[in-house]
């Protein structure tokens, strides 16, 4: 394998998970909510949670195609002055680098084993009004794990979901 050390150790990782065990014909499969287990980035050789130790997050697929994903680090700091809207600009700085949301229209490619987010708005505005494409390396009824090629923070993303049943 030839390229950048990260994106070898990615697609090595990969190649070592099970492939798509237990996946169904449709998206009917991936229907229902999600529990975030992990979302880590791998950048400049280094691996970290990409919204901090204990972040907390739910994704909602629906059978119309629908989905909405939040993601929110721990240990944000309340705002002195008890407004959302008037947050110091390091307040404002922590929330934002320690979160995102999402809402739109997904698609599952499995032939392709990838995952689509047809973004209609995210508190990352870059994305918005975008398809995120995501590399579905597990999917089966527990467990959805997929790797995101271009993180929001920077880096190759890892994010993996359990079903709440």
């Amino acid at each position: 394998m030839s390229g950048h050390p990260v994106r070898r150790a990615v697609l090595t990782a990969c190649m070592a998970l099970p492939a798509w065990s237990a996946f169904a014909q449709d998206t009917a499969d991936l229907v229902g909510t999600w529990q975030l287990v992990s979302s880590v980035t791998e950048k400049d050789g280094k691996t970290t949670d990409q919204f901090g130790t204990g972040a907390a997050g739910m994704m909602s697929l629906d059978a119309n195609d629908r989905f909405m994903l939040t993601i929110i680090g721990p240990d944000l700091p309340k705002f002195v002055a008890n407004n959302r809207a008037g947050g110091t600009e390091q307040e404002n700085r922590a929330v934002v680098g320690r979160s995102i949301a999402m809402l739109g229209t997904f698609a599952v490619d499995r032939a392709g084993k990838t995952l689509t987010f047809k973004v209609e708005r995210a508190t990352f505005p870059n994305w918005d009004e975008t398809e995120q494409r995501r590399r579905i390396v597990v999917a089966n009824s527990e467990e959805l794990k997929y790797v995101t090629p271009t993180a929001s923070s920077g880096g190759i993303g890892t994010v993996t979901w359990r079903r709440l049943k």
